[in-house]
């Protein structure tokens, strides 16, 4: 079963209105981390990183790829054809998760679309196909990681700080533990964990605010993109 990690990590209940996006423009690294153990003793464990940039409005996300991708692609593609008819082999493939995505707010609207450069398309996402590409809907949880009113409702400790300015707020419930390390500063948790006191899961997501930020902002060009939609890629 695949298992989207973001959305294991930063979807949270939400059902307050949209949120001040007065907080601060951010560029952040986010480091995901999980490890599982099954029930028959083997331990799986998963890394990976994104890229995010955070303006009024606008959550452009991107997944760091490694260098040889487009080489395991193709030795893959090349497979897949041999196996495949004609008319499979042609079906276009769109891949939500290595594909940037980009969250905007407007009129109290939220919209999502992924961005292919490659191609030149932008697949916009209808509501009802959110749950396909792992999108919980939410506004919040895309410019802040986490409601932070969902923040508020867990006790604030005293567990000391790594960072100055941050604090933690952290929750057990049936040996179930939530800790988040929140920058009211920044508006953006900088760590995120969550696991079971017999250690048969944990994940930890690192955030980390760069000190300067991007003047590029993609989707400022996007207009001369091909517009498609999610339905042109299914089956």
């Amino acid at each position: 079963m695949k298992i989207n990690l973001s959305v294991l990590f930063l979807a949270v209940v939400s059902n307050s209105s949209f949120a001040n996006t007065s907080a601060p423009d951010l560029d952040i690294q986010i480091r995901y981390y999980s490890k599982v153990v099954t029930a028959e003793g083997v331990t799986r464990e998963a890394r990976y990183e994104e890229k995010m940039l955070r303006r009024p409005g606008h959550v452009w996300v991107e997944r760091v790829l490694p260098e040889n991708r487009e080489h395991a692609e193709h030795q893959a593609s090349e497979s897949g054809a041999q196996n495949k008819d004609k008319h499979v082999g042609e079906h276009k493939h769109f891949n939500h998760v290595v594909t940037p995505r980009h969250v905007s707010l407007a009129q109290n609207q939220v919209s999502v679309e992924y961005i292919d450069a490659k191609n030149k398309q932008r697949i916009a996402i209808p509501p009802a196909e959110y749950s396909n590409v792992n999108f919980d809907g939410s506004w919040e949880n895309s410019f802040y990681l986490i409601d932070p009113k969902w923040i508020k409702t867990m006790p604030r400790t005293n567990r000391a700080s790594p960072i100055a300015g941050a604090v933690w707020h952290e929750s057990e419930k049936n040996g179930i533990f939530d800790r988040v390390l929140w920058s009211e500063q920044k508006q953006i948790p900088l760590l995120i964990e969550s696991g079971d006191k017999k250690g048969s899961f944990f994940r930890r997501v690192e955030i980390k605010p760069m000190n300067t930020l991007s003047g590029n902002l993609p989707w400022q060009s996007l207009k001369n993109l091909a517009q498609k939609e999610y339905s042109d890629f299914l089956d």
